[in-house]
C-alpha cells in the first residue's frame, strides 16, 4: 500500500503540475497578444500550400521584397521605419515568413528548403516579375539558396547583416535533435519556449545584441516582437527548428554560382563582421560592400536613415 501510495501521490503531483504549466502557457499566449500590435487592416494573404502567408504591398515601381531576419520573434514589422521612403522608388511587398507574425505557424520541421520553395512560390505567384531582396541577418542564406534555385526570379541581393558562412552550414547533432525532441511536447516544451521568449529575454536581446544603443531601445519595439513570438498555433516549431539548426544549409556553392548583383551592409559594431563580408568576397568576388558606423544588428530599426543612404547608393 505503500509503494501504491507513493505512486498515486506523484501521478496526482504530476497532473496538478501540467495542469499549472498548461494554465501558465494559455495566459502567456493570450497576454502576449493582447495589444494587437501586428494588426493591419492593409495586410494581404497568400494561400501557399503549407499555411497562409500575410504581406503587405505599397509604392510603385520595380518590386522589392524585403525579408525580415528569421528568427520566432521577427515579422515584417522589423521593416516599419523604411517602407515608406522606399514606395517611393519601388513597389514594396513584406512578407512574414511562414512561422512567424501572422502567418501561419503550422506544428512540423522548418528547413531552409522550404523557405526557399516559399520565396519562389511568392514572387512567381504574387509578385510575378524579376524581383530585387533585401534580407536582414540569417535570412540572407535563404535568399542565396532561392535565387541558385531559380535565378531568373531575381535581380539584386541586398543583404543586411547576413550569418557568417560558417554559421549557415551547421548541421543538426545529437543533442540538437533530443533537445527539439524535449520541444516538441506539448505542456513542457512550450513552457521552455515561454521562458526563452519571454519579454525581458526579448529586451535583454535588443538591447545586449540587436541595438547598438540599448537606451534607444523602445518598448513598443519588444512589445511587438514579443506578440510575434506568441501568436499562432504553433510558435515553438519555428524556435525548435532554428535552435537545432534544421534551417541552416551551406550556402558556398550557391554563392559561387550566382551571377546576381549582391551587396552587403554590415555593422561595424558586429566584431566579425569584417571577416564575414571578406568570407563572402571569397567565394564571389563581385560582391560589394559598406560598412555602417551606427546601428547593430537591426540597424532598419535603430537607424534607418543610414541604411535608406547605402540603399540610395546600390538598388536606386
Amino acid at each position: 500500500m505503500s509503494s501504491k501510495n507513493k505512486l498515486l501521490t506523484m501521478l496526482i503531483l504530476g497532473s496538478g503540475a501540467a495542469a499549472s504549466m498548461a494554465l501558465i502557457n494559455k495566459y502567456i499566449q493570450i497576454s502576449a497578444s493582447g495589444k494587437n500590435i501586428l494588426e493591419d487592416s492593409e495586410s494581404l494573404c497568400y494561400r501557399w500550400r503549407f499555411g497562409n502567408i500575410h504581406y503587405q504591398r505599397t509604392g510603385n515601381g520595380k518590386p522589392l521584397l524585403l525579408i525580415h531576419d528569421l528568427a520566432s520573434s521577427s515579422s515584417s514589422y522589423e521593416w516599419n521605419s523604411v517602407v515608406r521612403p522606399l514606395s517611393e522608388h519601388f513597389t514594396v511587398y513584406t512578407i512574414d515568413l511562414l512561422g512567424c507574425g501572422r502567418s501561419e505557424k503550422p506544428n512540423m520541421t522548418y528547413t531552409n528548403y522550404l523557405y526557399v520553395q516559399l520565396i519562389c512560390d511568392f514572387i512567381k505567384s504574387v509578385i510575378g516579375r524579376r524581383t530585387s531582396v533585401i534580407t536582414s541577418g540569417s535570412s540572407a542564406s535563404l535568399a542565396l539558396m532561392a535565387c541558385s534555385s531559380n535565378s531568373n526570379l531575381f535581380d539584386s541581393l541586398f543583404f543586411i547583416n547576413p550569418d557568417s558562412l560558417l554559421s549557415c552550414s551547421k548541421v543538426p547533432g545529437k543533442s540538437a535533435k533530443l533537445y527539439k525532441f524535449i520541444l516538441d511536447f506539448p505542456i513542457i516544451g512550450t513552457f521552455i519556449y515561454h521562458i526563452a521568449c519571454s519579454r525581458q529575454n526579448l529586451q535583454q536581446l535588443f538591447m545586449n545584441e540587436y541595438y547598438e544603443n540599448p537606451f534607444s531601445v523602445k518598448g513598443s519595439i519588444v512589445d511587438a516582437y514579443y506578440e510575434a513570438a506568441h501568436l499562432g498555433k504553433s510558435p515553438k516549431s519555428l524556435y525548435a527548428s532554428i535552435a537545432c539548426h534544421y534551417t541552416k544549409c551551406n550556402v558556398i556553392n550557391a554563392l559561387k554560382k550566382i551571377d546576381n548583383s549582391i551587396y552587403i551592409v554590415g555593422s561595424q559594431w558586429i566584431s566579425d563582421m569584417e571577416e564575414r563580408i571578406e568570407e563572402y568576397r571569397k567565394y564571389n568576388p563581385a560582391v560589394e560592400s559598406t560598412m555602417l558606423t551606427q546601428g547593430k544588428q537591426l540597424p532598419h530599426l535603430e537607424c534607418p536613415s543610414q541604411v535608406m543612404q547605402a540603399v540610395h547608393t546600390y538598388l536606386y
